[in-house]
């Protein structure tokens, strides 16, 4: 069986704004508020005392036999303070907390009111009816931001905003403390104004409701308004510690309610509003949309609390991609022969599964922050190792790293466009762990000449008579999702140079070898058809190494060296490559 808490959680949940809150003392009972009833045995102890008695333990048999009634509040207060200033600095002690208590973290809102609040500020509740004469529910929902209808007077229930109207309705139905007509004494709650008898039966009708540290004893207007109410069409939830009162079970019969046994007001209230947000986000809707995806991204990074829901929402979409990618369309072996044609819409097959994860990781490389690094880099090698040997055409086997490189590409430019070197240094040095083949780090793997070793991609549509197809393509690829974070194209483009410059120098590195090499500098547009992009690239670096020392942002981050002068030697090898590079292109 479901247990009747976790119903309560989905019924809220599917049900925004239908359920209705009452609460009594007990949810402020952490909060060490005294009840009106203590607030009243108070006074007639400071009462016995001024006249010289002893009221023993039992101050209302004193105050009873003394004046011939029982004690009231109202009467009390009038005795003890005579003008309304001196009632309210008088209540205040009761109420409001001293420096001591604050720092105790007493007669302050409870977990109980913030879970509350919380809900309402989601508009969960949009009602809640409560007996205490406190203010700190009306404190926990201003710290949400959230101005509540509070309505504890019959003048004030008479002009109030019908309930769908107000965002939230707080009822007081027993007064406010700063008000001495507070409800105290049997008599005061055998019977409730007219305006507030209506306002209660509409409530019990219309909302379903959650009752929570209510006793249900004292209060009889309350418990005939419950009974009152002629339809059960949303559920009662009723939590309490032990077992219930006879009055409370009555109405518990009445109302068909569902009791659910509580450790107390703070843990039961912190779980519903936990249960009901985990189903909110478990119900909430992929993005439709990349665009969607990449604001929910920029979003869960801006704050440091979203860390959960950050992971969640990369993780969900690696997933679908890597399921798109497992599809049959992407056969290596009894599929379609590798052709231009079926090159090309192979990969833009990738592409079309790549198509929301890798514009989030643009953003990712640009905006992120080294607490999201993890993430991203167990994301790239996921990609990587999808699939590992197996036999059939070359050609998709190769392919089958496409997806893993075009997300490198796509961190990788965010990155550059924001001079994120420490992270383009991860990115580059990860060590992508391969089950039946040498780890290698992913700039060795996924710099874009590297891919296709047996064509580099001129077998793309229209790259036949490209320097370098491949890097060609992605740079065409990955303009349109670099649209808000490069002002320009030709930003843009500098941008990609400068990645590529970056992606040879670091696997000049990470190679540990000469850049003597065709491989160790893969060809790239930086320094094949837009040298003068690159010469300005190699300049820029070269001054930061000279002018900076150790301490260039080149170095720090060991991107292709670890000091000023490995990293010039490297520089000054790239450069000499290239020249020779130079020569035979032209």
């Amino acid at each position: 069986m479901i247990a009747p808490i976790h119903s309560l959680a989905f019924s809220i949940q599917a049900n925004r704004g239908v359920y209705a809150v009452l609460v009594g003392s007990g949810i402020s009972h952490a909060a060490k508020i005294p009840t009106g009833w203590a607030i009243t045995l108070d006074l007639v102890r400071k009462l016995a005392k001024v006249v010289g008695e002893d009221c023993g333990a039992k101050p209302e048999d004193w105050y009873r036999e003394k004046y011939g009634c029982d004690p009231d509040y109202s009467e009390l207060l009038d005795a003890v303070a005579k003008t309304s200033a001196e009632r309210q600095q008088l209540l205040r002690t009761y109420w409001e907390p001293t420096e001591e208590e604050r720092d105790e973290g007493a007669k302050q809102p409870t977990a109980a009111h913030r879970a509350i609040a919380q809900l309402v500020s989601k508009g969960f509740i949009k009602v809640i009816v409560t007996t205490n004469f406190d203010r700190l529910m009306e404190t926990a929902l201003a710290d949400v931001g959230i101005v509540p209808t509070i309505l504890s007077t019959a003048d004030q229930v008479h002009g109030a905003l019908p309930l769908i109207h107000t965002q939230c309705c707080l009822f007081k139905v027993h007064g406010d403390y700063l008000d001495t007509r507070i409800l105290n004494t049997p008599e005061e709650l055998s019977a409730y104004p007219v305006e507030f008898d209506r306002l209660l039966d509409r409530i019990f009708d219309e909302f379903g409701l959650i009752v929570c540290g209510w006793s249900a004893d004292w209060d009889e207007a309350l418990r005939r308004a419950i009974t009152r109410a002629p339809s059960r069409r949303f559920t009662t939830y009723w939590a309490m510690r032990g077992e219930p009162s006879a009055s409370a079970q009555q109405l518990i019969d009445h109302r068909g309610a569902q009791v659910i046994s509580i450790k107390d007001a703070d843990s039961f209230f912190v779980s519903v509003q936990e249960q009901v947000a985990s189903l909110e986000e478990f119900s909430r809707p992929h993005p439709l949309s990349t665009e969607a995806a990449v604001a929910s991204l920029k979003r869960y990074m801006s704050e440091s609390k979203y860390r959960i829901q950050l992971s969640d929402l990369v993780f969900s979409e690696l997933e679908r991609t890597i399921e798109a990618i497992d599809a049959s369309g992407f056969a290596v072996q009894g599929g379609p022969v590798p052709t231009g044609e079926t090159i090309t819409e192979r990969v833009r097959a990738y592409e079309a599964a790549c198509a929301t994860l890798a514009p989030m990781a643009v953003q990712a490389g640009h905006w992120g922050e080294a607490a999201h690094t993890p993430i991203w880099l167990r994301v790239l090698s996921a990609l990587a190792t999808l699939h590992e040997g197996g036999s059939g055409y070359v050609f998709w086997l190769e392919l089958q790293q496409y997806p893993a490189a075009l997300l490198f590409y796509a961190l990788g430019i965010g990155a550059a466009l924001s001079e994120r070197l420490d992270f383009l240094s991860d990115l580059f040095g990860v060590t992508v762990a391969r089950e039946h083949k040498e780890d290698k780090a992913a700039v060795k793997m996924f710099a874009a000449a590297c891919l296709l070793s047996n064509s580099g991609g001129k077998g793309l549509e229209g790259m036949q008579e490209r320097f370098s197809p491949l890097s060609d393509w992605l740079h065409d690829r990955l303009k349109p999702w670099c649209k808000r974070i490069a002002v320009t194209d030709a930003q843009f483009t500098m941008a990609f140079d400068k990645l590529e410059i970056l992606i040879a120098l670091s696997y000049g590195y990470h190679s540990q070898q000469s850049l003597d090499s065709y491989w160790a500098a893969p060809p790239a547009c930086a320094y094949g058809s837009r040298r003068n992009n690159g010469e300005r690239i190699i300049k820029e670096i070269q001054q930061s190494l000279d002018d900076a020392g150790d301490k260039s942002p080149y170095v720090t981050p060991r991107l292709f060296g670890t000091s000023a002068a490995e990293c010039k030697m490297e520089l000054e090898a790239f450069s000499s490559f290239i020249a020779k590079l130079s020569q035979r292109w032209y």
